[in-house]
């Protein structure tokens, strides 16, 4: 059980929900049902061995993610497959319940190897298989752009960067075309830039303090949190930017910042009954951010 705040909130949940089912649990230290199906769930994590992971949310310390998906009675427990809520559920459910509403979604134990079980932790199952068909859909289908990307953002994501290189060779072309490969490049230029001499943190950050409009420091800085995956810092890092100069060096801050909420944002699942998924908080908060900076 892990305890989830919008700082670690991408990583946790959204970027975890890629490779194994996330049970959102929100909750707040004075809800009585909280405490009974706290520990139920908990109970219930290690009974299921890997098979999905349990964070928890307190509502009142959290009030922007509480808001982003719409709670509005505690406990509420939201499940996140593939970077998207699926399901969920109210009130303190018996442990008979929770098994059923457990079993519904994930995938039966009996599905995995013994070894990957044991394993599920720290190695989830799931992403192999997941790269493999998004790699035969791009082999099927080399012209298709969406496969495409999304093949190379996964590849990214999982740190293989040379395999995603490859796979982006044939589409380099394309860059000042399409937007989205437009992002995959400018993020493996920060990915580049985190390999050389420059990218020196403490130096990086020795420079910002001497002087805050120090951009080509800070857009450095930006470009190292970005290759270690801490997107939201480096956003943040990227409006300092921006609220101080829009245009620097050719909008770099403004298109580096997008090329992050595309590499990000998680793919909108295929929805019935004419219901609309909610927004992912996170991408949806920095969507905000960046209008309210560059409209200002």
């Amino acid at each position: 059980m892990i305890d989830v705040t919008l700082e670690n909130f991408e990583t946790e949940v959204i970027a975890a929900s890629m490779q194994v089912p996330v049970l959102v649990d929100f909750w707040a230290p004075w809800c009585g049902p909280c405490k009974v199906i706290g520990p139920l769930l908990e109970k219930l994590e290690l009974e299921y061995a890997g098979r999905f992971k349990l964070v928890k949310i307190d509502s009142d310390q959290e009030q922007q993610l509480a808001a982003a998906f719409g709670i509005r009675s505690i406990p509420t427990c939201i499940l996140l497959m593939g970077g998207q809520p699926v399901d969920g559920f109210m009130g303190a459910l018996p442990e008979g319940k929770l098994k059923e509403f457990l079993d519904k979604h994930l995938p039966p134990a009996e599905d995995l190897p013994e070894e990957e079980v044991e394993a599920a932790p720290e190695a989830p199952a799931g992403s192999d298989v997941q790269l493999e068909q998004l790699q035969h859909a791009v082999a099927t289908d080399p012209a298709n752009d969406d496969a495409r990307f999304s093949y190379v953002k996964a590849l990214m994501l999982a740190g293989r960067m040379e395999e995603a290189k490859t796979a982006f060779a044939p589409v380099v072309d394309k860059v000042a075309l399409v937007r989205r490969f437009d992002s995959l490049q400018r993020v493996m230029e920060a990915m580049a830039y985190a390999a050389t001499p420059e990218a020196n943190a403490q130096a990086l950050d020795a420079r910002i303090a001497a002087n805050k409009r120090d951009f080509e420091a800070r857009f450095g800085r930006a470009q190292l949190l970005a290759a270690r995956q801490q997107w939201t810092e480096s956003m943040d890092e990227l409006l300092e930017i921006l609220m101080r100069d829009k245009a620097w060096n050719d909008e770099a801050a403004r298109k580096l910042y997008i090329a992050i909420i595309d590499l990000i944002e998680p793919p909108r699942p295929k929805v019935a009954d004419g219901q609309i998924p909610p927004d992912d908080p996170v991408v949806a908060t920095y969507r905000r951010r960046l209008s309210s900076v560059v409209l200002s």
